[in-house]
């Protein structure tokens, strides 16, 4: 019997756009589906870039506007990964006009967006996302089901860095993730923004108040002349502009299962490319996740034998672990790719089975909660408590 056909338009083709496609072909390759993906449509501005962006990728058409592929009849699913000034109302309208949505985080640039796209998806049985997919790395899920199992205790404590190091040189223009207006913030919101669901998810905890500071410490970059809408392809002008988001953004944070936690994100950590780390420890052990080294998982537990105590690392590729029965053999690794895998594996097994996909709008309105509640925190230079 064949099975039912979910038609997705994509809006957005560069970064995300690459990794949102390259999962849409490979899930059914590797997992079970109840229902058949089909690369419909991909939406973007530029006509040319579109074109060739939807040949090289592997999509039936390409269009350049996305209300009318949103009121499509033909179109199921709405997949957003456009800057983040347009999630909101993309998202909203997709879900009146009876979509699914999947959308790039952030939610929103503002919590009252965040809420309102919330509150819309709320009034539907329609399935909507937000595409936190490092929550689908199988060492960051299993991480979750070992605190959920209560290996490591009472949590006392989650410790978190996000470091990157692309924006570094002074020449680099100024595109739009440093443009407050249409990022909404800086390394705060672009990385911050993971550390804050992750540590939602692994924990299974909320947020309760955050304490922050933060800085910009190059003011000015020559404005772009041209881009490829990606992490590097930049042409700049000859102008300056001013950069209105911050460079750096650390705070301090209270949970309500009692935690504390400390939280660091730039993007201007000289030789640290993608450097997502995190620990948590418990009454009972500690684990440790570096994103660089995705495969791996670092365990203390207090309860191992005297003399044999000590951080040890695990690989995660074992068949039992989240996801990884449908790839290779143990210790044949996967990719950064294979979390969007993953997440559209989630995606698809919500749409076809009637139930709700995580992380969903509410996560991304709690996790844009916290993002504001560390700005007011900046301003005020005092703790903050975060909307629930």
């Amino acid at each position: 019997m064949a099975k039912k056909q979910i038609n997705v338009a994509l809006i957005g083709y560069a970064f995300m756009g690459k990794a949102h496609s390259n999962a849409y072909r490979q899930v059914g390759r590797f997992f079970d589906l109840p229902v058949e993906p089909v690369m419909k449509v991909l939406v973007g501005r530029s006509e040319a870039k579109v074109a060739a962006a939807a040949a090289q990728f592997g999509w039936q058409e390409y269009s350049t506007s996305w209300e009318e592929v949103i009121n499509r009849p033909d179109i199921d699913l709405i997949d957003i990964g456009t800057p983040n000034d347009s999630h909101a109302l993309i998202s909203q309208a997709a879900l009146k006009a009876g979509k699914h949505v999947l959308c790039e985080k952030p939610l929103a640039i503002s919590l009252a967006d965040a809420q309102e796209s919330y509150r819309v998806a709320a009034t539907t049985n329609l399935v909507n996302g937000i595409c936190h997919n490092y929550r689908k790395a199988p060492a960051i899920a299993f991480a979750r089901q070992l605190v959920a199992e209560g290996k490591l205790g009472k949590i006392r404590h989650f410790r978190g860095t996000y470091l990157q190091d692309w924006i570094l040189d002074p020449s680099v223009p100024l595109v739009w993730r440093l443009d407050k207006d249409i990022a909404g913030s800086g390394s705060h919101g672009d990385l911050n923004a993971h550390l804050i669901d992750t540590a939602r998810f692994v924990m299974g905890a909320e947020f309760t108040e955050v304490s922050g500071l933060s800085e910009t410490f190059i003011k000015e970059r020559p404005l772009v002349a041209d881009t490829d809408g990606g992490l590097t392809g930049f042409k700049s002008s000859g102008e300056m502009g001013k950069v209105t988001v911050d460079d750096i953004t650390a705070f301090l944070a209270r949970f309500d299962n009692g935690a504390t936690g400390t939280f660091e994100a730039t993007r201007l950590a000289p030789g640290r490319k993608n450097y997502n780390r995190w620990e948590i420890n418990g009454e009972k052990g500690s684990i440790a996740f570096n994103l660089e080294r995705m495969n791996e998982l670092e365990v203390y537990l207090t309860d191992d034998p005297q003399g044999l105590q000590g951080f040890h690392t695990i690989q995660t590729t074992e068949n039992f672990m989240p996801y990884m029965d449908a790839y290779w053999p143990v210790a044949h690794i996967i990719g950064y790719e294979h979390t969007f895998i993953n997440m559209m594996k989630d995606l698809f097994d919500a749409i076809g089975n009637g139930t709700q996909f995580t992380p969903d709008f509410k996560d991304g309105m709690r996790n844009q909660a916290v993002l504001e509640a560390v700005e007011k925190s900046v301003v005020s230079r005092s703790w903050e408590s975060v909307a629930h």
